[in-house]
This record gives structure tokens, C-alpha cells and sequence, in this order.
């Protein structure tokens, strides 16, 4: 797999999105800038990958934490004009957290500002190549990718992993994210497309599979909403855990409660006490070894 010479991806862990970072004959920009806790090493990767050169431009596929927790930091470095989703420019500007769903989640993002906006059927050039902007909600309802079909490159953010997609969190609260979530992978689907460089995880190019498994995933969740309220539990605790590493057994079910969008799967799709839905999220992050407990307490794995 060759990306072109004006492109370079830092694959992030999963606590933060993946960064493309653009360097063209003009201007550079980067895409999504990663969580709030690892805002000093994007920094520093964009710093030395430009090697002296300003960031002229930072672009948000869409405004959850993992992909604009950075963005306050890299403004203050560079003062790069920032373009988010046109429908999240209201929220941006009045800094509305419910609807932004950092309160929601449990988790933080620093206050940044920004520029101007992208909409779908937008057109953008980065790396001195011209991307489309398309739409893709379904995990969330704002969100863009970008596609450039000259190297059929696609920036497909939370919409298609290599396993898979982002929680549709719509779902949780009561709104349709469903038939939005196959709306986008059908969109996917009519692209011609070599390259896709997902939100989290590595590029890749076995594009067919890939959506054969994520329309399969659809389908599993779709025949018993459960299904996505339970993952989305699990997601929501593992990423508290990647940013504290350890909390208290103790304190699980509390903090799960107080996650708003955790409540809200739970009262709505799972009806469990909170004490066993803490114990049954605990026991599935240590079943996919992505958790331990020692001494009393849940410890991060990976």
C-alpha cells in the first residue's frame, strides 16, 4: 500500500483518532487532531513531520472528543484556520457540551474555535489533490469523510473501519442511526475505492471485505437494538479506563451512571441494576483482555 508522497497518517491508539496530515506544494493541513490527554504528542508529531513549515489548515471529520481534542492545542501552536461540519457550527460557537457529547460520554475537550465549514457536496483540495466532502451519519449525525476518486483514497473516519464502525450512538437516545448507518455504507459501497484510512486502526485495502463485515455488523445489531446498547457500554467504559488506567471497582457503577449515554442505553435497551450492569461491562473488557483487575481495582490492558 502507497500512499501519495503528499500524504502521511499517524496511526493513534484508541483513545485517539488516527491524524492525515497533508503537506502540499502551498499549504499543509492536518485531519482530526486526536483526544484532549495526548494533545502534546500531536503536537509534536505535527511539529517534526513539518519540519519547520506552518500548519495552515485543521480540518474535523466530526466533533466527537477522540477526533477534536486537539484542536485547542494546535491552534494555539500555529493559529491554523480550523473547518469543522457546517451543522455543528452553532454548537461550536455557543460551546454547547450536551450537544457536542462531551458531557454525555464522560469525557473532555478544551474549547477551540473555529474558521469555517465544510458541507457535504464540498469540494477540497489537500496534499494538492481534490477530495469530495460527503456526508455520513450514522454513528454520528454530522459526520463528513472524504473521498479523492483520482487516487481512490477514502477518509472514511468512524463510518467504515476494517471491522466494523463507530458506535451509532443516535440509536442509544432514541433517534434513528440505523437506516442512516446503512445509508452511509451503501454511499461507501458506490465509491471506487483502493485506499481507506479509517478513524482508529490501520489504512487499509481490502475494501469489499471490509463492508461485507460492516453490513454484517449492521444487520446483527439491527435484529436486536440490545446489541448496540451493550457495545456501546463496553466502548464507553473502555474509554474512560484508556484515560484513567485505573479506577476503583468501587466506583464503576457510579461512574457508568453518570455517563448520560450509558443511562441512557441501559434504561432504555438493557434494564439492569447498575451495580450488574458495572460488573457485566467489567467482565467483558476482562473477558476481550482489554482490562484486568488487581487489587481491586480495574486496570487497562493495552
Amino acid at each position: 500500500m502507497t500512499l501519495p508522497a503528499t500524504m502521511r497518517v499517524f496511526e493513534r491508539g484508541w483513545l485517539s483518532s488516527n491524524n492525515i496530515l497533508f503537506i502540499g506544494r502551498d499549504d499543509t493541513a492536518l485531519v482530526d487532531s486526536g483526544y484532549a490527554t495526548h494533545a502534546p504528542q500531536t503536537v509534536a508529531l505535527v511539529r517534526h513531520a513539518l519540519q519547520g513549515r506552518p500548519l495552515d489548515r485543521l480540518i474535523n471529520t466530526h466533533m466527537h472528543s477522540d477526533h477534536c481534542g486537539g484542536n485547542a492545542a494546535l491552534q494555539r501552536e500555529y493559529r491554523c484556520r480550523t473547518t469543522i461540519p457546517a451543522s455543528e457550527a452553532d454548537a461550536v460557537r455557543t460551546w454547547n457540551q450536551d450537544v457536542l457529547t462531551f458531557e454525555l460520554t464522560g469525557q473532555q475537550c478544551e474549547r477551540f474555535t473555529y474558521t469555517d465549514t465544510l458541507a457535504p457536496g464540498d469540494a477540497i483540495t489537500l496534499g494538492d489533490m481534490e477530495w469530495q466532502v460527503l456526508g455520513a451519519p450514522g454513528h454520528d449525525p454530522h459526520s463528513l469523510v472524504f473521498y479523492c476518486p483520482a487516487e481512490r483514497i477514502l477518509i472514511s473516519a468512524d463510518a467504515l473501519w476494517e471491522n466494523g464502525f463507530g458506535v451509532i450512538f443516535p440509536e442509544l437516545e432514541g433517534a434513528s442511526g440505523f437506516a442512516e448507518t446503512r445509508a452511509t455504507l451503501e454511499l461507501i459501497a458506490s465509491l471506487n475505492v483502493d485506499i481507506v484510512i479509517p478513524g482508529h486502526g490501520a489504512p487499509f485495502t481490502d475494501f469489499d471485505a471490509a463492508l461485507k463485515r460492516a453490513f454484517s455488523r449492521l444487520d446483527y445489531f439491527v435484529a436486536d437494538p440490545a446489541r448496540n446498547a451493550q457495545n456501546a457500554v463496553k466502548v464507553l467504559l473502555k474509554f474512560l479506563l484508556l484515560e484513567r488506567q485505573s479506577i476503583p471497582l468501587a466506583d464503576v457503577p457510579r461512574l457508568m451512571a453518570d455517563m448520560h449515554l450509558s443511562a441512557e442505553a441501559n434504561r432504555r435497551y438493557l434494564h439492569q441494576p447498575a451495580e450488574d450492569l458495572a460488573e457485566w461491562a467489567v467482565s467483558q473488557l476482562v473477558r476481550a483482555c482489554a482490562a484486568k483487575v488487581v487489587d481491586d481495582r480495574l486496570v487497562n490492558v493495552g
